[in-house]
Order: C-alpha cells, then structure tokens, then sequence
C-alpha cells in the first residue's frame, strides 16, 4: 500500500511503500553533488506518457542523504526522482516521483499520475525490481512513491547486478491522466452501467458475474428460472442471481453481492479468499443447469456454452479406430509455447505417434502403432477459453503465473485451414467465426492480484472496463493488445548509454476470454424486456428499493428527531430472569419512538397516555444516569421545567442520558389503586427512595422482578419485609435474605444487607436494586447449586456455552456444554471427557479457534498450559465459542513428553525409502530410535551402521550424532533421514572425503535445487570423469539421460580456465577427515540438469 510518511520515524514494514511529505524533502530545487546522469525524454504516441532513464555513476561514493534527478516533461508537467540511497529512515533503498517545480505552481494545483519506478539489474533485465502506483499531487503531497523500494543488502551485493562499476540505473514510468474524482465519479451516468461491490477478495467473481450478465441470452434463461415470493436469495442460488441481475440492470449504483455468496454457502471468510474462476463458473452453471430441469429454460446452459469433441486412437497398420466423444462448457487452452490463440488450437488437435515402449494395447490386435488425438465435432455459440496463465512448476515444486506474450484476434475462425480442427462428423454448412466479446483480466503474479474485465455488451467498437464498482469506457487497444502480457521494451533514453533495449515483463494479462459465433449473436445479443422478469421479483424488489428511499429520507432528516425509549415496569418483567440479570432492562429490546425534537415532555405524556392507557397526570418521568461503577440506574425524576422543555433541548448529561446517536432514555413511573385505577404519583421529598426488587429462588435457580416502591431513607430493610413477603406469595412472617446489587463488571458484587440498619446508613439511594429470597440455613447449603443470589449472580456471570467440535472436522459443531469462564482446565477436560463417554479425561486434547480464519489454531493447548476457559476462548483481542476436541492414544502429559517424528529410512543395498512414525522420549539420544527403528526395517547387514541427517529446500540441513537428543530435531523440514552408510564408506582412508550432492539447475543466473541430496565419498586423488561414473551408477541414470546433465560442480574455487575432467583431483575440495559432524564436511558438490531428476 502506499501510505503517509511522517519525518523521520522508525523504519516501517519491509513491504510498505510510502510517501515523503513535500515539506520534508523539498526545500526547492537542489542540484546533485556530482551531475553524472545525462537524461533524455522519450515520448510515446500517447503524448502524456513518456519513460525517463537515470544512469547514476559513483552512486556508492556519493555524498548526502538525498539525490535529484534531472527534470523530465511529462503531460506538460515537470517531473524528477528522488532517492535515499541509504534509505529513509531505514535499511531499504527509498525511491519516490517528484513534482519538480512544485514550488512555483499557483495554490490548489494538483494531477493525477500513474507510474512505476524501477531498479534495472543490469546482468538480467528480468531481475529488475519495479513497483506501480497511481497518485494524486498536490501542494501537501507533491512526491509519492516507495520508502521501502528494495533491501539495501540486495543493492550492496555486486553478484545480484544493481549496481555494476559503482553505477546504478534508475528507470521511471509516468503516465499523465486525466484527474478521476473515483470519491464522485459516476459509473452509470458515464457508462449506462454499474459495478459490483467487492466484499474483500471477490474481483475474480465480479469480472464473471459480469461476462454472464452481459450475455442477454443467458440473463433471459436466468429471469425465467421459476422462483417463488417465499424463497429467500440467501437461500436460492436462481433467486440471488435474478435480484443481482435485474439490480444491475435498473441500480443507479453499484450492487452488492453478500445475498449471492450466501447462497453459495460462503461465510464472510470466504469472501476474503480469491477462488478460481473457471471452477466458480463450472459449479455455477452445473447448479442453474440443475435447477432449470423441468422448467421452460431447460437446456439453456447447454444451448450456450456446450460444445463437443472426439477423441480417437487410430492403429497405423492395422484397420482399427477407437472414438469417444466427450462434452465440454469451456476450453483450457494452453499459453507456454504458443504465441497466439490458433496456436493454443493447434496444440490441442496435435496428433500423438503411440510407438516404441508406449505401443496402443489393442484388444483386437495386440500392441500396434498408432495415433491419437482429438478433433472437435461442434463449437458453442459461447465459446469461453480458459487461457492457462498458471502452471505447477515440477521443478520448483510450486505454482507459477505465465506472464508470456499470448496474442487473442477480435475475429476468431475456427474453420481455417480447410476446417483442420474439425472431426469427420462435423457439420460443415455451420460457420464456427466468432467475435470477441470478454476478455477476463488478471494482474498481479501467482500468490494474488486482482481480475477486472473488458466488455463490449453489444458486440459495437465500444469496450467498457468493469473493475468492481467502477465502469468506465477503454478503446479497443486497452482491452486487446494491452492485455497480451509478454514482456515491454523500454528504449534507453539516454544516447549514450550503448546497451542493448530494456524489458520488463507485464503482469497485468488475459487469463480468460468468451468468443460469441457470428450466425448466433443476433440470438445472444437478444432484447429483453419487462415481461421476461416475473412480478414476484419486482414487486419484491421495489419494496426494497423504497425501504432504501425511506431509510435514505429518514436518514436526511434525522436532525430533526431524536430517538426517545421510555422503559416501563412491564419491560422489566419481561426481561429480567430471561435475557438481563443484572442492573433492569436492555434498552436495546425497548421500543423507540421518533420524537421532533421541538415537542416538549408534556406533549409526549400526551401521546403516550394514547399508546399506554395511563392518563398524563398518573406519568412521571425519571432520567437514567451511568454510574462511576458502570451500573445503569434511574437517578431522580423530570422537575416541571424540563417537562415544559423541548425534548432536543434536554442535553445536559445530568438531566437526561442523551447518547451520541440523540437517543433519549426514560423510566415511566405510574402507580395504581387496588383496583388497579391509575392514580397520581405522590409528592418525593428527599427522604423518599425508589427502590427496585427482585426475588430470586434457589430451588428453580430463578430470579425475577417483583417491582418497585418507595421506602424512608431513615427506615430499615426490616420495615419492608412482611410487603415483601407478600409481593412473593410468601407467609407474612417468612425469614428472608435481603442482598444489594451493587455492579457486576469486573467482578459480581451482591452484599449482604443489614436489616437494623437504615437505609441511609447502608448508603441505598434512588434508583438502587434490592435482591430477596427465602434464607437458606446452613444445612440446606448442599441442596441447591447456586443457594443465594450471590452465587447465581457469579454463575451468570461466568456461565459460558461452548461448542466443542472434532479437530478433524472443523466446520462440524459436535456437542455443546455449558460451562463456566472460572473452570480450569481439569474441569473442561473433565466434562468433555464426560460427554464422550470416557475414563480418562487426560486422553482429551483441546485447540483454540482462530475466529478470524475460522480454523483451528496450528498449536494445541499443552497439558494445563492454561489456566481458565476463559483463556482458551480468548484470541487476542476476540472472545470465541469453540473449542476443537481429539482423542489421544495415550495420556496427554505423557505424550508432551515425547517427541513424534517422522523418520525416512533408507536401505544402503537397494537405495529403498520406508516412511515411518516414531514416538520417544525427548530426553532420549537419538541411539534409542536407532535401536526402535532396527524392529521395524530391513537392515542390509546385521552390523550395519547409520547416519542422520536433516534436509531443507533440497540441501543436507543438518547432519546428528547418534548422542544427540531427540529434542535437538527439528520436525518444521520434513522427515528426519536415517540411513545405512556403505560399505565403501565403512573402509574410507584418512585422505578421502565424504561430501554433500545436491540436484540443481540454473534460472536467472541463480541456483535452484530440486530433488533429494546424498552423501558421496570421494576417494583420494580420483578425478572427475570417475566421480561422474559413479554417481551415474549411485542415480541408476540411464546414459542418455544422465547425458542431459550439464555438469558436475564441485563448489570450491572459481577456474578462469576450464580444467580437463581426467585432471581435476581429490586435492581440489580438501584433504580433511571425511568422519564428524556437519561442521566437518564443508565442501559440496553440485548435479545440474537440465531436466529434473526422475527419483
């Protein structure tokens, strides 16, 4: 990201690119110490782009934090880079474009820039380091760029190419836009069309969400998929896709797609994870084409995007053919060595000779030669070809992106060549010339990027980019050309630098591209109108879109209200035992009324005697106050000048509690007579308490409210306890337990009251809350859980439902328990342990959840590592609900005191692998596994001796003695190797030398090692062409394969001349005892081929 730079602050992320303020850097223009750069300007046909060259001589020997390059035009505009050479601020090369005479422009100036900033590596241009941003400059922010632009180590390592003859080669990119205002830009009113919200990593599905959409054909099969007004689009695939259809078509703005995913069964994690799209469009055709069964759409999918081809295997000498035809809804054509799409169709139809070893197995006649291959029997009207810009790579063992140059025509004629990609069966009289209609763009290299899409809606010369919520118009050389990848040539503007043009590759390429058949487009590109949408949906539809009016119109006006919840008795009788414990409501479950904020309290009263039947003079309002000890309680009653204000006026914090959002929050205090007549509330004095009561009942672990009353401030809980009495239904005279709640955060605090003692006395005041029960004596102790108030308050409080679900299946709830925060970890084990039936707890494994992956965290929880639930269900930050149980074979404090390992044990007779799973003791010496591991293998001899080591990218890591601990090995690189060493080793003279292989090849003048390293001995004074024979015969290489290997490197010293192979001796890679550790064996020898190693 490119971000604000603050004057010199730490060194930021390696991986953050920022900006150097004006201010901080450019004090006017500041010639260089040495002028060695000579520039020149070179300008594209777009005159507002233009590449710029600095060649930087004596860079290492510069003096001065800071350098300018020459002034360069651009769009009219001045320009130059600057760099930091030893970093701003940090240990990285900083590098940024600069408004050169930024300082002589008029106030409020600004433009907008697209541009790339590049250290060219002058040994292999492919190597060069180049990073993109788009800008807007202006007075405050008049240079942008990259703080962070490479590692200085990098810059400083001659080998790597930066810098070569103390020079450096600075190569910038600009191109002048015309300024966007994205914050008003307006995709419909520029366009006819509007984008889709991207929810986080959802490009990829919005760039085919669009192609589709832009397929009347196919939108009209989609409309008439039958859909009920009871179905919900988070739950209906047809529905989500019909809504977002019609949205496109008739939104003002960009439309959301949260309805659609939900209705894929994607929780908001998977939004954040870029899927592939051919696979996404397969699955959601399948699915349509599912639900289209039996309905007037059926076989649409088909219709569009099916096609046919043979595949054949015909023997050559004998009269036989075998065919099978086979469907497909898009073609995976192929971009490494093909430069366009017919080349990719050539590939595909290319006939393979079945000879040799790899004769046909005819059931008829045995082995023959034959050939085989595929021709295609019918095109799609919709043909999508799937370009394979991504690849595994055998030899680096992960996946690459193809960045090659791969040329697609706007017209496409599959008949070419007398119809060559055509099968005997093919139907002639159809025409297969296509038009190009999408093409899908990725930018970006394998591990991410992001996907837009070049579209023509209706096949005219008019393109449009739909790049998530933005549509704007592009030429056709945008979407084309621009789009093939390959790499750019960046001539060298300076004319005295005689070097050969620079490339750099292009990242942004078309990876998927849909082709509509001439004769069929006026049949896709169809009209559709308001008859094919069904009412249901628009009916449904426009009720939303008033709900947005409405809520868009409440939201304009809401300065004018505010939000008033009266809490009355009613609503503390309803909530409390159920959902609130402490304190007495939950104003987030209380009704709201939107109130002007010029009616008065009085007028209100008015309205509410309405809406509640209780006559304005039976009303008294109290305001509610947050307490220092974050309890929420009514404080004291409205006086007769704030009932006569208006309630927007009401602001003052000890009046009324009036929160950010203007929410006002009052208690509705009535009384009624016996006979439930309301009356009018009597006069409070200050010696008049409201109280609030609650009853709780430790048989049924129940607490409730009763209500609340007045008491004397000089009275005693005594007073009051016969009323008491009865408000429960108790006996008169029952012995009752009275508590005060005080607060519950951060602990539960219920006290005990005095009953002799006034109320004054005990500190109770308005608004507090009296909690009561039956007394428990000490010998019924035993018979509740939870015996007082106090106690069920701290269950509340910590009561916690866990869903526990099987470490093997993550996504399965399995069981839920309640639990408590307080358990420890014993107590969780224990009650796991006893939901699954089992004896003994300490088998129970347990792992935290990760709630921002959704998965298990990648460590367990130790045996007693923690110390609380509590603490098992905290993420950082995050409070979760899930824990991930195992079962374990043996006690789990037993098995932290082993070490598991894997082992690949290797036969010194047969060179065979075994795999195996070992457990031991961490304080074992690695002797013990030798001894365990004898029981499980098949030893060479019975005095066999043995040699551990580890590997890591392909190289020999670390090698062990067999007194070292089990502890001491590292199980992050794969399987600890063992194996049996040689005979020829066993009998190894004091000058031979035991040496590491390792299997490499070259790419970009660096090392890259593959397959499996070995230990080899070399024996005294043997030369190389030996050496290469017997490593030969250790690989069981065939000669012609082995013949493919371009050399074998001892990796010792550099020879300005090469040495004969029957000249290169023992004596060339040292002479030091071949017995000892890793330390002991310095010395390497490389096997490069040109091919990966088949072993």
């Amino acid at each position: 990201m490119v971000v604000p730079r603050a004057p010199e602050l730490p060194q930021p992320d390696q991986d953050e690119e920022m900006l150097v303020p004006h201010q901080d850097v450019v004090e006017g223009p500041q010639p260089m110490e040495e002028s060695a750069s000579t520039v020149e300007n070179q300008l594209m046909p777009d005159p507002s782009t233009s590449r710029f060259t600095w060649s930087i001589e004596n860079f290492f020997k510069r003096n001065g934090r800071k350098h300018y390059s020459d002034d360069f035009v651009v769009g009219g505009y001045k320009w130059r880079v600057l760099v930091f050479p030893r970093g701003n601020n940090g240990d990285h090369l900083s590098m940024y474009l600069d408004v050169a005479d930024s300082h002589l422009l008029p106030p409020g100036w600004s433009r907008y820039a697209q541009f790339s900033l590049a250290v060219v590596n002058q040994l292999d241009s492919k190597m060069s380091i180049r990073k993109e941003a788009t800008h807007q400059f202006n007075a405050r922010e008049s240079d942008w760029g990259f703080t962070s632009f490479m590692p200085s180590m990098d810059l400083c390592d001659l080998s790597k190419g930066y810098v070569v003859n103390d020079k450096c080669i600075i190569e910038a990119e600009v191109a002048v836009r015309k300024i966007f205002d994205f914050w008003n830009y307006d995709s419909k009113k520029m366009t006819g069309y509007v984008g889709l919200k991207n929810q986080g990593a959802t490009c990829y599905m919005n760039s085919l969400l669009q192609t589709l959409y832009h397929i009347p054909y196919f939108r009209k099969a989609v409309y008439h998929m039958p859909t009920t007004e009871n179905d919900t689009p988070s739950g209906s695939i047809p529905l989500a896709l019909q809504s977002l259809f019609y949205k496109l078509q008739h939104s003002d703005n960009s439309v959301a797609t949260k309805e659609l995913t939900k209705s894929f069964g994607w929780d908001s994690y998977d939004s954040f994870m870029q899927h592939d799209v051919q696979e996404l469009n397969r699955v959601l055709c399948e699915k349509l084409e599912n639900k289209m069964k039996g309905t007037t759409v059926e076989g649409a999918i088909q219709k569009l995007f099916e096609g046919h081809h043979m595949n054949y295997i015909e023997c050559i000498n004998v009269d036989y053919k075998s065919t099978r035809k086979e469907s497909f809804y898009d073609l995976a054509l192929d971009v490494k060595g093909c430069s366009d799409v017919y080349a990719s169709f050539d590939k595909y139809v290319a006939v393979e000779r079945l000879e040799g070893d790899n004769k046909y197995q005819s059931e008829e006649h045995g082995l023959q030669d034959a050939k085989k291959g595929m021709l295609f029997i019918d095109f799609p009207p919709v043909l999508q070809l799937q370009l394979k810009r991504f690849e595994y790579d055998f030899v680096r063992d992960a996946m690459v992106k193809i960045n090659d140059r791969y040329e697609f025509p706007l017209q496409l004629d599959l008949d070419k060549d007398d119809g060559k990609y055509l099968s005997p069966e093919a139907d002639r009289s159809v025409r297969n010339l296509y038009t190009l209609h999408s093409v899908l763009v990725h930018s970006g290299g394998v591990n991410g990027g992001h996907y837009y899409a070049f579209i023509r809606p209706t096949l005219s010369d008019q393109w449009y980019k739909f790049d998530d919520e933005r549509v704007t118009k592009e030429d056709m050389k945008r979407a084309l050309e621009e789009q093939y990848g390959g790499e750019e040539e960046l001539p060298h503007t300076n004319p005295g630098l005689n070097t050969t043009p620079l490339r750099f590759t292009k990242h942004s390429n078309a990876y998927m591209l849909v082709y509509i058949r001439e004769s069929d487009k006026e049949k896709i590109i169809c009209d559709l109108d308001e008859e094919d949408i069904s009412e249901h949906l628009k009916v449904s539809l426009r009720k939303e879109q008033e709900e947005k009016e409405y809520k868009k119109k409440e939201k304009a006006e809401a300065h004018m209200f505010t939000a008033l919840k009266v809490a009355r008795d009613s609503d503390l009788k309803e909530q409390i035992g159920r959902h609130v414990y402490f304190d007495l409501v939950d104003f987030d479950k209380i009704n709201s009324y939107c109130a002007p904020k010029d009616i008065s309290v009085n007028d209100i009263k008015v309205e509410l005697s309405k809406e509640f039947g209780i006559p304005v003079e039976s009303q008294r309002f109290w305001v509610w106050a947050k307490r220092q000890n974050s309890t929420y309680r009514p404080s004291r009653p409205l006086n007769m000048q704030e009932e006569n204000t208006a309630i927007g006026m009401l602001k003052v914090a000890t009046t009324v509690s009036k929160l950010q959002n203007s929410e006002v929050r009052l208690f509705l205090e009535f009384h009624f007579r016996q006979e439930n007549q309301p009356i009018v509330p009597p006069v409070k004095t200050e010696e008049d308490i409201l109280l609030f009561f609650k009853l709780y009942d430790p048989e049924k672990e129940y607490l409730r409210y009763v209500g609340n009353f007045f008491v004397k401030a000089s009275g005693k809980p005594s007073d009051i306890v016969e009323r008491l009495n009865v408000i429960a239904g108790f006996p008169s005279d029952e012995d009752i337990e009275l508590y005060e709640e005080v607060k519950f955060e951060p602990i539960v605090m219920c006290e005990p009251i005095e009953s002799n003692a006034s109320f004054h006395s005990s500190q109770i005041d308005d608004g507090d809350i009296i909690c009561y029960q039956k007394r428990c004596l000490p010998d019924k102790m035993d018979q509740y859980r939870y015996p007082t108030v106090s106690s069920f308050f701290e269950y509340v409080r910590n009561k916690q439902v866990v869903r526990f679900r099987l470490l093997e299946k993550p996504k399965e709830d399995d069981f839920s328990l309640e639990l408590s925060k307080c358990f420890t970890y014993d107590d969780v084990v224990e009650k796991v342990a006893h939901q699954l039936g089992l004896d003994e707890p300490s088998k129970i494994r347990l792992t935290q959840h990760n709630p921002f992956s959704h998965q298990p965290n990648t460590h367990h929880i130790k045996y007693r590592g923690v110390n609380y639930l509590s603490d098992m269900l905290q993420h950082h930050t995050q409070m979760c609900d899930i824990l991930y149980y195992e079962t374990l074979d043996i006690p789990l404090p037993e098995l932290e005191g082993l070490k598991t390992l894997r082992v690949a044990f290797q036969n010194a007779t047969n060179y065979e692998v075994s795999f195996h799973i070992m457990r031991s003791p961490k304080s074992n010496t690695l002797f013990y596994l030798i001894e365990e591991l004898k029981s499980k293998v098949e030893l060479s001899c019975n005095d066999a001796e043995f040699r551990l080591f580890e590997v890591y990218l392909h190289k020999i890591r670390k090698v062990h003695q067999p007194g070292d601990t089990i502890d001491s090995v590292s199980d992050q690189y794969g399987p600890l190797r063992i194996e049996e060493v040689p005979e020829e080793e066993k009998n190894a003279g004091p000058r031979d030398r035991l040496v590491h292989v390792y299997h490499f090849f070259k790419d970009n003048h660096l090392n890259q090692y593959f397959g499996e390293p070995f230990f080899f001995l070399i024996r005294d004074g043997e030369v190389l062409a030996d050496i290469k024979v017997r490593i030969q015969k250790r690989l069981k290489i065939p000669d012609e394969q082995f013949l493919k290997s371009d050399r074998i490197s001892p990796r010792f010293r550099c020879c300005i001349e090469p040495i004969p192979e029957t000249e290169i001796r023992l004596w060339a890679v040292g002479t030091s005892s071949w017995i000892g550790a890793y330390s002991h064996y310095p010395k390497k020898v490389f096997l490069s081929q040109s091919e990966p190693s088949f072993f």
